[in-house]
């Protein structure tokens, strides 16, 4: 539990001063009392309240105010709540290196599998929409609360040339906020030669930002976040790190998923071989630049136990929270439970 420095600082102050008043008091009233008239002596003897009776009233009175006081103070604590997020956009690569089979049956398969999984795991409460990128990036669910309908838009994901991360990033914030303006569409390059790679060298669209936007502070979108997986180094369309910028500009988180091998390896696609290799220093900058997190998968099973991680840490968050209401609802209390003792037993509030 943490609280501010000055306020508890004047709590701690105030509190001992508050005891030293009450014995003062307690020590002016045994004055008193002896210069009253024997009746009164008399009848204070006589009484049937215990002693211990008139010191309980003060000291909840007491204690209601040491409450207050450490609700001026702030105080926060760290508890594990349900996100706020209500939207979780899974951006899948669906280019031909998915259909490598170092991963039983193959990449894309796998891959699947997991999503799927995945997404029966999430609370109902919780959307989920579906964006397939190869060479361009397209909604293929936008974010619903059927469940089988995100199993059938995944099913139905078919290999392309091409691995335009960027394009998936914009096509996942353009599902997140559809009235921005963002389209990822116009950003692609041109396929050229029918060629599944381009070199790595070759110029990269940016993306663009719309007029008169106002960035907020990256991870603060606190009601959508994107999920993105692939398993090798963009080859065309805009460039995944601006397209990053734009995500944490919007302050939505991005988690990155690598699906497979730095070393890489060579496949065939549409009677073309090219060398597939996954670029986790990319990946690593999208998901540090959103203040989200990087996860490596060699395997089917790696994937499903990094999608088991993400669900509880999409839907549970440790976070601090204040918990001012707290200490005035127990300094509400004493002070009621102060009061009805007082009435009770003595027939006034004192």
């Amino acid at each position: 539990m943490k609280f501010l420095w000055p306020d508890l600082l004047y709590t701690a102050l105030m509190l001992p001063m508050l005891v030293v008043a009450y014995v003062w008091l307690l020590h002016r009233r045994k004055k008193l009392a002896v210069r009253l008239s024997s009746i009164a002596v008399v009848r204070s003897a006589l009484s049937n309240s215990p002693g211990w009776r008139r010191h309980v009233p003060p000291v909840l009175l007491l204690l209601a105010l040491a409450a207050l006081a450490l609700a001026t103070a702030r105080p926060t604590a760290s508890i594990t709540l349900p996100t706020q997020q209500q939207t979780i956009i899974l951006a899948m690569d669906v280019s031909g290196s998915m259909q490598a089979a170092d991963v039983a049956p193959n990449r894309l398969t796998a891959s699947q599998e997991a999503a799927k999984a995945f997404a029966a795991r999430l609370p109902r409460n919780v959307r989920v929409g579906v964006v397939a990128y190869a060479d361009a990036a397209q909604l293929v669910q936008p974010p619903t609360s059927q469940r089988d309908e995100v199993m059938a838009a995944i099913d139905r994901f078919q290999l392309q040339r091409g691995t335009a991360i960027g394009s998936g990033i914009l096509a996942s914030l353009a599902a997140i906020f559809p009235d921005a303006g963002i389209d990822s569409s116009d950003l692609s390059v041109p396929r050229t030669s029918h060629r599944a790679l381009r070199p790595r060298s070759s110029p990269v669209a940016k993306a663009p930002e719309p007029v008169d936007f106002k960035p907020v502070p990256p991870g603060s979108y606190g009601h959508a976040v994107i999920v993105l997986l692939t398993d090798g180094q963009n080859t065309i369309g805009p460039d995944p790190v601006e397209a990053a910028q734009m995500a944490a500009s919007r302050g939505v988180k991005v988690f990155t998923v690598g699906f497979g091998t730095k070393d890489g390896e060579i496949l065939g696609f549409e009677g073309f071989s090219v060398l597939v290799r996954l670029d986790e220093d990319t990946l690593h900058k999208i998901s540090d630049l959103t203040q989200g997190q990087y996860f490596h998968a060699a395997s089917g099973a790696d994937l499903d136990r990094v999608y088991q991680g993400l669900q509880s840490r999409l839907v549970l968050e440790t976070k601090d929270t204040e918990i001012t209401s707290l200490f005035v609802g127990v300094a509400a209390a004493l002070l009621l439970l102060a009061s009805g003792l007082s009435l009770w037993w003595f027939g006034r509030i004192a």
